[in-house]
């Protein structure tokens, strides 16, 4: 199976870098790439707070949609409640996960609401943080929701839940040999040179560059297995590895 990419950003609100994505956005075009755009409904966090709101924003959005870019629901205020890491345990903070479960049916039904209201469709979910629990599973196809971007899976799959899990593993583009990966952006502290840096990935990975749909079709019958579940419980044990020792090479090197 040849190796395909999906490029997905997080964080997309009114008060996002305006002034960086105008220039993704034009990257973007000009490659003819389709992303994955993590929604959030109505911010309250204040580190997304990072420019002034954007007055014609979900003017934008629609925009996307026509395009054929993919919208997500985002959780609703990307606001941690709780310090649980959830069904995959990668971060140990959460709007959903460890919250029970009538708020989280008020969170995603107020977060439904205000896309329907703006006129925006969704059927795909993006926890804030990778966390969600079990609830949150069980609550998310009642709200028509049948996709995910989460999980260290090599290849997408259904669940039990008849949910399809496209996985998502990379934060920046790397050779593998085989399999779906996402790269999961976050532009609001983006410079220059990060855009330089995707225009240049965008170019170098263009045959392998798909789309969040045309991946869904591909895999929409597949079934999650056992091997799938062990191969993404060890991704992110690798995962946490690494950033166990980036974080001890930065202590050693501030004692230098």
């Amino acid at each position: 199976m040849a190796c395909r990419y999906i490029v997905r950003f997080d964080d997309i609100c009114p008060t996002m870098n305006w002034t960086v994505w105008d220039e993704v956005e034009s990257v973007l075009v000009e490659h003819g790439v389709r992303p994955l755009l993590a929604v959030v409904p109505d911010n309250h966090d204040p580190v997304l707070a990072v420019a002034p709101e954007c007055s014609d924003f979900w003017d934008r959005v629609r925009r996307w949609q026509s395009a054929g870019w993919t919208i997500a629901l985002h959780g609703h205020q990307h606001v941690y409640a709780t310090k649980n890491a959830g069904v995959l345990g990668f971060n140990a903070f959460s709007e959903f996960a460890g919250v029970p479960r009538e708020k989280q049916e008020e969170a995603l039904r107020a977060a439904l609401t205000i896309f329907e209201e703006h006129r925006v469709r969704t059927d795909t979910w993006i926890a804030p943080a990778h966390s969600f629990d079990e609830t949150t599973l069980e609550l998310l196809p009642r709200f028509g929701f049948r996709r995910i971007s989460d999980g260290f899976f090599t290849r997408p799959g259904i669940d039990r839940r008849g949910l399809l899990w496209i996985p998502q593993q990379l934060w920046r583009f790397a050779r593998r040999p085989f399999g779906v990966w996402t790269i999961c952006y976050h532009i609001n502290s983006w410079s220059r040179d990060d855009v330089t840096a995707l225009r240049r990935d965008l170019t170098r990975f263009a045959a392998q560059i798909s789309d969040f749909d045309s991946i869904s079709r591909a895999y929409e019958r597949r079934r999650l297995t056992r091997t799938d579940r062990l191969m993404s419980s060890l991704y992110r044990r690798s995962l946490h590895a690494d950033a166990a020792l980036t974080r001890a090479v930065r202590r050693r090197l501030a004692r230098v």
